[in-house]
């Protein structure tokens, strides 16, 4: 049934069970997600998926990469018990009759660990694929737990030859081109992909050139769902050999993708309906709700609590939380002290309101004033400065966790990723939390979904005047946020360039911002390096986020004056 190059092909009588009509392949596309290290679980869950799909009329049923322990399993790669763990689970799985299974596992053998695709069938494994090449950049760290696959597979099905890939290799030439060579008449490529901006336009630019390069049909199985700062967006393609979408999944939603090939033809039918074309505001607001939704439920939290300030972070938050969890779940508390202005109450009790979530007032004078008489002999001495701002903040947090640690609430703060990247934040004050929503969102941005959201319903979720305050963080008498840093058009501007784009001093100059403003800002996002390492998570939505695709050494000798020359 399977084959290498070193491996005679069998005849498609060995492998045809199905009684679908000769000359016809139905396939089931399994875009769902699965929970990372619940291997049992993640079986019962395929079981159930596989033969509800056989019910249908499917042949072969697919399901995404490392689906049986999920993605990303990170270290738990390196526990002495998962070859043994995975064994069993593959012999149930095995058990099913009348259908083919194709699914992506971790394999253990004295050769080493793989990434790898198996397929299942009449109560064995009948054989295996393992990944060519590892992605080892951004969010992946493949090469620390798997080695590197070698050989080019194909199992032959009712008159059609079938090539399998994972993820990365159909980025890459040689493995499609191999698998042509070999004789495919279509590649299945199974798939963890993550989301970022623009990233389902890359896949389908790909698949089209791949397709049509090589003129095969490829059917491409993505997971959905979210692990930790990681969301998958779904979006499972099947391409013609003319680069022609043939079936496209939703984005962000389970789903299960029927398909019939046509061994004649090598064509796939195609979908009566495409589904939704999402803007780029809407699939980043998807991408938040479903980050949020998943780590909630999956961390065992209760619910949420949010410091709802008036500001637009805030309010943002508390659009997306109401969305992942329901009103019920979501917990608003507005901590006001003296510079809090009257319009924050306002607003942020119009907005609790009108997301029908509850909502209590809890003014910080009494616990700043302790804090400040316990200080007292100590800094007698000293001028006020931002130590006594930061005590704000650091009693708003300290409240928010006790909520938490009391109810079994999550906190959820409220940072966005410009703040985050200049340092504009208080450490054990308004970055505590469980998660940051916004952590990978840029302010200018923060302020398209605030719209966004607020063009889904004809009563706004968000007041107007929220959005069109400057903003401030309220920690001093008419305070805004433009006081200690450039406009945010500028400064984002800047730091796409810096972070995302990972370019320098004088590339960012030359792009026509002014040079004493870019060397303040890559100043500041240098030095708060500190303050990010320590922060926490969050939904990644663009190229480099801050964690896994940002690494920087905390204390350093480099120097963005080595730009200036």
């Amino acid at each position: 049934m399977p084959r290498t190059k070193t491996q005679a092909p069998q005849t498609d009588a060995q492998f045809h069970t199905s009684d679908s009509p000769v000359g016809k392949i139905c396939f089931a596309l399994i875009q769902t997600n699965f929970w990372v290290g619940d291997i049992a679980g993640n079986v019962k869950k395929m079981h159930a998926l596989t033969l509800d799909a056989k019910n249908r009329g499917a042949d072969i049923v697919i399901f995404p990469a490392l689906a049986l322990i999920g993605c990303p399993p990170e270290d738990l790669l390196l526990r002495p018990t998962l070859g043994e763990r995975v064994r069993e689970a593959m012999a149930k799985l095995a058990e099913i009759e009348g259908i083919v299974v194709i699914l992506g596992y971790p394999h253990i053998d004295h050769h080493g660990t793989f990434n790898s695709a198996a397929i299942l069938q009449g109560g064995s494994q009948k054989g295996f694929y393992h990944k060519q090449y590892l992605s080892n950049y951004g969010v992946f760290d493949e090469r620390r737990y798997f080695q590197k696959g070698r050989n080019h597979v194909l199992f032959d099905y009712k008159g059609a030859s079938i090539g399998l890939l994972i993820c990365e290799d159909i980025w890459h030439d040689a493995p499609i081109t191999a698998l042509k060579n070999e004789g495919a008449d279509m590649v299945v490529v199974i798939n963890a992909s993550p989301f970022e901006i623009g990233k389902q336009t890359a896949r389908k630019q790909l698949l089209a050139k791949q397709s049509q390069t090589h003129q095969l049909p490829i059917v491409y199985v993505n997971t959905v769902g979210s692990q930790d700062d990681i969301v998958f967006d779904g979006g499972s393609l099947i391409v013609q050999a003319d680069g022609s979408v043939a079936h496209e999944g939703s984005r962000f939603l389970n789903q299960l993708i029927m398909a019939n090939y046509d061994v004649a033809t090598q064509t796939f039918d195609t979908q009566s309906k495409a589904p939704l074309v999402l803007s780029e505001e809407s699939e980043m607001y998807q991408a938040l709700v479903v980050g949020l939704r998943d780590y909630v439920n999956r961390s065992g939290f209760k619910g949420v609590i949010i410091g709802l300030s008036g500001g637009i972070d805030s309010a943002l938050t508390l659009c997306i939380a109401v969305d992942a969890l329901g009103s019920d779940r979501v917990y608003a508390v507005m901590m006001p002290y003296e510079y809090t202005a009257q319009i924050s109450l306002e607003d942020a009790e119009a907005q609790a309101a009108r997301l029908n979530v509850s909502y209590t007032v809890c003014p910080i004078h009494d616990a700043v004033a302790g804090l400040r008489a316990s200080l007292a002999p100590l800094l007698a001495n000293s001028e006020p400065d931002v130590t006594e701002e930061n005590l704000q903040a650091r009693a708003r947090g300290t409240i928010l966790m006790a909520l938490s640690n009391k109810f079994g609430h999550m906190v959820i703060s409220t940072g966005n990723k410009s703040e985050n990247a200049v340092g504009y934040a208080t450490l054990y004050g308004d970055m505590v939390g469980g998660f940051d929503v916004l952590k990978d969102i840029y302010k200018t941005d923060v302020y398209r979904l605030a719209n966004y959201r607020n063009r889904l319903e004809d009563n706004p979720v968000i007041p107007q005047r929220v959005i069109d305050r400057p903003p401030s963080a309220e920690l001093r008498p008419e305070q805004t946020d433009q006081d200690s840093l450039p406009d945010y058009e500028v400064l984002d501007g800047i730091l796409r360039m810096y972070i995302d784009e990972d370019l320098g001093y004088k590339a960012i100059v030359a792009a026509g911002f002014d040079p004493q403003t870019v060397e303040r800002v890559l100043s500041l996002v240098d030095r708060a390096e500190y303050k990010r390492r320590q922060a926490a998570i969050g939904t990644k939505i663009t190229k480099k986020s801050f964690g896994r695709d940002r690494r920087y050494p905390l204390v350093n000798g480099w120097s963005i004056k080595g730009d200036f020359a």
